[in-house]
């Protein structure tokens, strides 16, 4: 099947994020598993990236208990250190990609306030076409309206773009309408599906 376009992930797919490195130096690794946990921080990440205010998260994990509000407002502070850099051989690959005329479109799971803090990091995301983002959409991935968001913003036809994702259940949801959907597991794996997809990148 052609391939006119590559729609990607940001997150783990072209900028490394940690979120344990907001903590380093300041709570042991077990105190850390107990904010995560208690605050439950799969799911109110999962919320922020939807579009709930970063002070409002402040406030209602406050409410709950002070320290949980406390270590929220810290990790907000330290938000640039679980961005460490960019995912190792992306930013060559995306240039590649651009020389060979394919289209680069982002789409990531990421609060509005915290997903610009990215760029500096991985320079490579400003070069992209153009970012759809969860947090500025009030939706995020897997929900089927962020893929049709992203395909009719950008006219892209699912069926001619490849969605990278490292996350299973989104790649199983952009699948699921159509798109060539791969999970992303570095730029040598990729770099060899895009030539399985008979794109002619260099081989890693």
């Amino acid at each position: 099947m052609r391939l006119d376009a590559l729609l990607l992930d940001l997150g783990n797919v072209l900028v490394r994020w940690e979120w344990r490195a907001a903590f380093a130096g300041l709570l042991t690794d077990e105190e850390a598993a107990r904010f995560h946990a208690e605050a439950d921080f799969g799911e109110l990440n999962r919320r922020l990236d939807a579009g709930l205010g970063w002070d409002d998260a402040v406030a209602e994990l406050s409410a709950r208990d002070p320290w949980l509000g406390r270590m929220l407002a810290v990790y907000r502070e330290r938000y640039p250190l679980t961005l460490p850099g960019p995912v190792p051989g992306m930013a060559d690959l995306v240039a590649e990609l651009r020389g060979l005329g394919l289209r680069l479109v982002g789409l990531t799971n990421w609060s509005a306030e915290m997903w610009p803090l990215a760029i500096p990091t991985a320079p490579v995301i400003g070069t992209l076409d153009g970012v759809v983002v969860s947090g500025v959409e009030g939706v995020g991935k897997p929900d089927p309206r962020i893929f049709r968001l992203a395909s009719q913003r950008y006219a892209l036809r699912p069926d001619r773009t490849l969605f990278v994702d490292d996350s299973p259940p989104n790649v199983e949801a952009a699948a699921a309408l159509g798109f060539q959907a791969v999970t992303f597991t570095g730029a040598d794996d990729l770099r060899r599906d895009l030539l399985a997809r008979g794109v002619p990148v260099v081989a890693p």
